[in-house]
């Protein structure tokens, strides 16, 4: 039975939400954080971990 190796999380880009739903709903999938600043440009709902910085657009 292989396991599934976890995937590294690059802080730089913006992940799609559709492509990378939470593994644990309302929390980051890098630190587990609950907190999260929003912001909405161009139409673009964007979450960002206060924690360690990831970004996801949802």
């Amino acid at each position: 039975m292989e396991e599934k190796q976890q995937e590294e999380i690059d802080l730089d880009k913006v992940y799609d939400y559709a492509d990378y739903r939470e593994k644990v709903s309302g929390r980051c999938d890098n630190c587990n954080s609950a907190y999260f600043k929003s912001s909405v440009k161009s139409g673009i709902f964007l979450r960002e971990c206060r924690e360690c910085g990831m970004k996801k657009s949802i």
